[in-house]
């Protein structure tokens, strides 16, 4: 039941992520493209981003597909959980080549395939999740991983070459990864409680930080060279942690495939990243 639950509400929210991808991008390239992710600028830049109403229709989208999301992060091994929201790859592409004109090769094409088929492999791989349980450790190092993702942000976002654009889809996809780990670390209990759970902040302020690193990624090039990066680290990242720190189960004797589908996907991205990169 929980496994049956948990895959649909993930691929719900992959297909209404998918969706959003693109309508931030009409939003996002509408707003002056030497945006940068600079704190004396921040609060111009998204006044700016919320005045298109492509780019609130994706924060509406974005929301509802969250709540989706967290259903199954609740349910599922953060692998298991990432693996679903990575369909939502193939739906931006999909509509990016319709509505963006985004012109992708066959062997770009076969690097988008990759990353699916591998996050797939990821998928069957699952065996069942760890507990949900406070981790002082895992806190810790999100917060600090806050910090350098900003930083790096920050210093991304000063060029408009195409690298750029796959750098901050990258530091995107670890923000992400930090609202799915501090997601599994919120403990349940009373309002109170959960308001002093340094992982109720986490998770928010890891959102809006990807949220806007992945607008300025759609600012500087193609929509899925800025989403294939973004969608493999907010993968693999919280399915590594998963694995290591919060005793999420892989299958018995599936090891070597749960390693070809982390290859694959990993690869799949490289190659995309290096084709759209130098276009």
């Amino acid at each position: 039941m929980n496994l049956g639950l948990g895959l649909g509400a993930a691929l719900g929210a992959a297909v209404l992520f998918g969706i959003a991808s693109i309508l931030q991008a009409v939003g996002s390239r509408k707003v002056p493209t030497q945006s940068e992710l600079d704190p004396r600028r921040l609060g111009a830049f998204v006044v700016a981003l919320l005045r298109q109403p492509a780019f609130l229709g994706a924060l509406a989208l974005q929301l509802a597909g969250f709540g989706l999301h967290f259903v199954a992060l609740r349910l599922l091994p953060l692998y298991l959980a990432q693996a679903g929201i990575a369909v939502s790859l193939v739906v931006t592409a999909l509509l990016a080549t319709r509505l963006m004109s985004d012109h992708l090769s066959l062997v770009e094409w076969s690097a988008v395939i990759g990353v699916v088929v591998g996050l797939g492999l990821l998928a069957v791989s699952s065996g069942e999740a760890g507990p949900n349980v406070q981790h002082h450790g895992l806190t810790i190092g999100v917060v600090v991983g806050l910090v350098f993702i900003a930083v790096l942000g920050a210093l991304a976002s000063r060029s408009q070459h195409g690298i750029s654009t796959a750098l901050l889809g990258m530091l995107s996809g670890l923000g992400y990864a930090g609202v799915a780990i501090s997601a599994r670390l919120l403990q349940d209990g009373s309002v109170g409680e959960l308001l002093r759970s340094p992982t109720a902040y986490t998770l928010p302020v890891s959102g809006a930080l990807a949220f806007i690193l992945y607008s300025l990624a759609l600012q500087r090039g193609s929509v899925t060279l800025a989403t294939t990066p973004m969608i493999a680290l907010q993968t693999i990242t919280p399915a590594v942690v998963g694995v290591a720190v919060l005793s999420d189960a892989v299958r018995a004797g599936w090891w070597p495939l749960a390693l070809l589908g982390f290859l694959l996907s990993a690869a799949g991205s490289v190659v995309l990243v290096r084709f759209e990169s130098v276009k």
